[in-house]
């Protein structure tokens, strides 16, 4: 991969989608099929499970589970949608900022799936150097730089970028990235299984220091790489992660080519709770989610016990009980030990220990609405965009820039920061935060007066500040690959006792790919193969599902 976009490479071989590289299972192949995933017998039709929690990877597991003819009871704190959610602006219609998931790669073929099903458009997000972006301002250490294009930027940039490229392939990225493109599973798993051995317990921040590409440059380069990143912008929050997290992201392009859903993100889950069941569904065409709920989701989960015949109780937050035949958790993993009473049977310690071991990145975004795109207006005395796309090493990290259109009024996200610039804004109220950013946007901008454009309410999150995530999506620290193994592989259940079968976890932070939506699926998914499995159903001869390939695909072990 390059620092900043380079050139489409070669596809004839297929694009590259998140395809493992973990688990090498064709998510996309798997629920395409006319064969459906699947179905469970007669006298288990209708059968209740519960769904914690309503974000994508709830909506998900509950969509499919009730095209199998089951009764998903869902569970929700607060809205539909999760981290997938969208601030729409009063007074201005279908003005809206994502102040979860923002950005969608178009490498997740199975997020794009539901997303197509339910009719959602898209158009290419405005990462920096791209031309959704138009021009991109990079200021660091008080030197800004403009461009529209590397091409345009000093060459300490490209050497950057080609000092990127060249630590890459000194692990044979290139090679493990055409196996994924083929869909080599022998290859990919013979490549990629060594690469977890060896960079399990390295951080990225090792990686990029130790790389023989980077070790012949100055400090500086490393700098500038962590505000400039690798297209997306800054990934220095990201230097203390498992190496691993990362070439996830830059195999599976997770980090090029990337799309914004048009009228918002959490259209997604919203619309999977309106959307008719599958052709061929046990229940009648034109059953939904909603409909089979009422139109309201039950409320949050408080405890959820193993009753003596192997069913389960879930309680919610006004202690009403309902009895289910299984459960599919899709919180956060904490959330099973700070929001619910789980008893401590349902998994085992080593479960529970890499339950409570996920680590959680913190995560802030600051908008706000101006009155129209004012920042495409060219400068006569520079030729310039009065504002750029900008990545800068002040507060506020990354500024995007959203255009609605002529006409409508426009969006600023005025900062996007990550862990310890997160945490800075933590303590301060909307207004202050909003402050803080025009005076950092000021210095790079001094000519510029945006607080003349703000129109209506800004808006804000902290993910780390709300009780049901604590935080915006998993960063996992060196170590931690046999925590996500645990985790991702815990759907089999064959190997369980029967007190801890019937309980499923997904979402995000479950999956070895966060913060991408994909995961958030492909791990949905492996919940509703598992739930089939455990209420006696299985899948069509000519459609396996990833239980079924699990043997010939499964995650490698490391050893201890």
């Amino acid at each position: 991969m390059t620092v900043l976009p380079s050139p489409e490479t070669d596809r004839s071989a297929g694009p590259v989608t998140i395809f493992g590289p973990d688990f090498p299972f064709a998510f996309d192949d798997w629920i395409a099929s006319s064969r459906g995933l699947g179905s469970v017998p007669e006298e288990a039709r209708g059968r209740e499970v519960a769904i914690v929690g309503a974000g994508l990877s709830g909506m998900v597991a509950a969509y499919e589970l009730m095209s199998l003819g089951l009764t998903p009871v869902i569970y929700e704190a607060t809205r539909i949608g999760g981290r997938l959610r969208t601030h729409r602006f009063e007074g201005a219609d279908g003005v809206t900022a994502e102040m979860g998931g923002m950005r969608f790669p178009v490498s997740g073929t199975s997020f794009f799936h539901y997303a197509d099903a339910v009719g959602l458009e898209n158009r290419p997000f405005p990462n920096p150097l791209t031309p959704a972006a138009g021009s991109t301002v990079i200021d660091i250490g008080g030197e800004t730089y403009y461009g529209r294009s590397i091409e345009d930027l000093p060459e300490l940039f490209s050497t950057m970028s080609q000092a990127w490229d060249e630590a890459l392939e000194e692990i044979g990225f290139t090679e493990l990235q055409d196996a994924i493109r083929r869909r080599d599973v022998p290859r990919i798993k013979r490549l990629w299984d060594e690469l977890v051995a060896t960079w399990d317990d390295r951080t990225f921040y090792d990686f990029v220091a130790g790389a023989k590409a980077f070790a012949g440059l100055p400090f500086r380069y490393r700098e500038l790489f962590g505000v400039v990143g690798f297209g997306t912008g800054g990934w220095d929050s990201d230097f203390p992660n498992s190496m691993l997290e990362i070439l996830r992201v830059v195999l599976t392009d997770c980090d090029t080519d990337q799309r914004l859903v048009v009228g918002g993100a959490e259209q997604l889950p919203r619309g999977l709770w309106t959307l008719p069941v599958r052709a061929g569904s046990p229940w009648p065409e034109g059953t939904t989610l909603a409909s089979l709920h009422g139109g309201a989701t039950r409320p949050a989960v408080s405890a959820i016990a193993r009753n003596d015949d192997g069913s389960f109780s879930v309680r919610d937050r006004w202690g009403v009980s309902r009895r289910h035949d299984a459960v599919v958790a899709t919180c956060q993993s904490w959330l099973l030990t700070t929001q619910i009473d789980c008893d401590e049977a349902l998994f085992s310690q080593d479960m529970w220990m890499a339950l409570d071991r996920t680590r959680y990145m913190q995560s802030t975004k600051t908008f706000v609405m101006v009155d129209r795109p004012f920042w495409k207006d060219v400068r006569t005395d520079t030729g310039r965009d009065t504002m750029s796309m900008t990545l800068t090493d002040r507060l506020t990290r990354g500024t995007y820039l959203f255009d609605n259109g002529p006409g409508v009024p426009a969006v600023i996200c005025l900062s996007y920061s990550w862990m310890s610039d997160s945490l800075k804004m933590l303590p301060h109220s909307v207004d202050r935060r909003v402050e803080l950013a025009l005076g950092a946007l000021a210095k790079i901008y001094p000519d510029v007066d945006i607080r003349s454009h703000i129109v209506g309410d800004p808006a804000t999150v902290s993910w780390e500040d709300d009780p049901y995530f604590l935080g915006a999506f998993k960063g996992a620290l060196p170590g931690h690959y046999r925590y996500n193994h645990r985790m991702y592989t815990h759907f089999l259940q064959r190997d369980l006792p029967p007190e801890q079968r019937g309980i499923f976890i997904a979402g995000d932070d479950v999956s070895f790919a966060p913060a991408w939506a994909e995961g958030a699926v492909q791990t949905a998914l492996n919940a509703v193969w598992g739930v089939m499995h455990h209420l006696g159903g299985s899948t069509h001869p000519d459609n396996p599902g990833p239980g079924d390939l699990f043997d010939e695909l499964a995650p490698v072990e490391l050893p201890g």
